[in-house]
């Protein structure tokens, strides 16, 4: 059997478990794209290659040179950017296009959510909701809150921030989810945290720090998804696996 070369561009766990499953099939040549630092996955995938394509016209010359058949976006929720991308060169080259995409967390009774649709936006409202903010957005976007000197953030992320980055006054705390229900309680009242800022990633591996501020009954604010364009879309990775044996 000739197997069919597809593309997965690899941004979240589910991706790189896709990719993984992928991997094993007797019928797909799955190759995953990573553009971040990353150089050992987890789990291990055989065909990997590392960082971006140059735009939309860089995506679909590798998608013709290597004579793609499929590509799938299991990109993180907020990487609009790749995903449109994506979907052009796709389109463009006239191959089958699929989105992996976890659904978003939605509020839950007992949640204080206050939804707004930028970072930007976040930091105009924080000085009326709280003093002590835990930032959860990771480390592209702190500049974005710099300018708040009254306020103090606990700020959670996986790599510091860059040395010329401008960030707010605070604690940088470098981790990994998941996080324990138990750890971010404990954090919570630990830091004296009146409010946190998250994006709506979905998923569970961060999802215990807002059952935390459920249960202490403290407000977040909620980034939203950015608008994508029309296309087609899964939640899971047994419906790409389904998806693929459509080909």
């Amino acid at each position: 059997m000739t197997k069919k070369p597809i593309l997965i561009l690899v941004g979240t766990t589910e991706g790189r478990h896709l990719a993984y499953q992928a991997s094993q099939r007797s019928d797909v040549q799955a190759i995953a794209s990573l553009a971040g630092r990353t150089r050992r996955p987890d789990p291990p995938i055989a065909n990997t290659r590392f960082g971006g394509f140059g735009g939309v016209s860089g995506l679909r010359d590798y998608l013709q040179d290597q004579g793609i058949e499929a590509l799938i976006d299991a990109t993180h929720p907020f990487a609009a950017q790749i995903s449109i991308h994506a979907l052009l060169a796709a389109r463009e080259v006239g191959i089958p296009h699929l989105r992996l995409s976890r659904p978003p967390w939605v509020p839950q009774p007992g949640d204080c959510w206050r939804s707004v649709s930028s970072n930007a936006e976040a930091a105009e409202c924080l000085p009326e909701v709280a003093q002590r903010v835990f930032l959860t957005i990771g480390r592209q976007e702190l500049a974005t809150f710099a300018s708040l000197q009254q306020l103090w953030f606990l700020m959670r992320m996986i790599d510091p921030p860059q040395q010329t980055t401008a960030i707010p006054p605070g604690e940088i705390l470098l981790a990994r989810g998941p996080f324990s229900l138990e750890d971010e309680r404990s954090l919570l009242r630990t830091y004296q945290i009146g409010a946190i800022v998250s994006k709506n990633s979905g998923g569970e591996a961060t999802y215990a720090k807002l059952v935390a501020a459920r249960e202490i009954g403290i407000p977040v604010v909620m980034v939203q998804r950015p608008t994508m364009p029309e296309m087609e879309t899964v939640s899971d990775i047994q419906q790409v696996l389904t998806w693929l044996d459509g080909l």
